[in-house]
């Protein structure tokens, strides 16, 4: 079996990229584990200055893998290894960059809310279809999102959850620049190589001011959004979209 992240550190700069191409790199239970356990080690790692995430194939991630989320129900234990993710993304100490392309779905957007650069190829294709699936956001983006974009903007994508592409992504704050596909890891690369140059406790220090004084209101909100996604998935809606969904897949 093939390792679910690949993992590389090159000067200072640890790569993980997600490792499930066959299925656009959506998340099922044990990828999530084991994502969560790389970025831990990556912050208390002295050897890692900088964390790149990028996707193995023609996709950056998918979103969840709904037949292994569905499989796993909507109790505590189920929601709790998201929530570990989301609350390490959040939490992370050493910057992080995220490199995009083709599809980034649910999670595979609202992740790029925790990321400190985000760099998107032009056929990126961004959604946030949780109304869609009867479900609601979750990975802080019933917060973060809104002071991005505003509340009318925030809305349109969260609840119309309708397809943009990387150029609306760059309007509304998500991603820093658009390239082509053959670029988009390169930039990444070499902003990130450019942030392991400056002085490292610098760059710490001024993200975590960047984001001290909505730290915990975030972590708050996790929690909510997590508590609230998890009811949804047990209601009548979600649970006839989903099995739609599946079946159009």
């Amino acid at each position: 079996m093939s390792e679910l992240v690949i993992r590389q550190c090159v000067d200072g700069v640890l790569e993980l990229t997600l490792n499930r191409p066959q299925k656009k790199n959506a998340l099922n239970r044990d990828l999530y584990l084991a994502l969560t356990e790389l970025l831990q080690q990556a912050d208390a790692d002295a050897d890692v200055k900088a964390v790149l995430l990028s996707g193995a194939g023609d996709s950056f991630c998918a979103g969840n893998d709904i037949s292994d989320f569905v499989s796993h129900g909507g109790g505590a234990d189920a929601a709790r290894v998201p929530l570990r993710l989301l609350q390490t993304l959040a939490g992370l100490e050493k910057p992080l960059i995220a490199a995009v392309k083709g599809h980034a779905v649910g999670i595979g957007t609202t992740l790029l809310l925790h990321c400190d650069l985000v760099y998107g190829a032009d056929n990126t294709r961004l959604q946030l279809p949780f109304a869609r699936l009867g479900l609601v956001p979750e990975g802080g983006g019933s917060l973060l999102l809104p002071q991005l974009a505003g509340h009318r903007r925030a809305f349109e994508l969260l609840v119309l959850g309708e397809a943009f592409d990387a150029e609306c992504g760059r309007s509304v704050g998500l991603i820093n620049e658009v390239t082509t596909v053959d670029d988009v890891l390169p930039r990444a690369r070499e902003r990130a190589r450019t942030l392991v140059a400056l002085p490292e406790q610098a760059v710490r220090k001024c993200k975590q001011m960047l984001r001290a004084h909505q730290q915990d209101l975030l972590q708050q909100v996790l929690v909510e959004e997590i508590d609230a996604f998890r009811e949804r998935l047990d209601s009548a809606e979600a649970r006839e979209a989903l099995m739609a969904f599946m079946q159009r897949g």
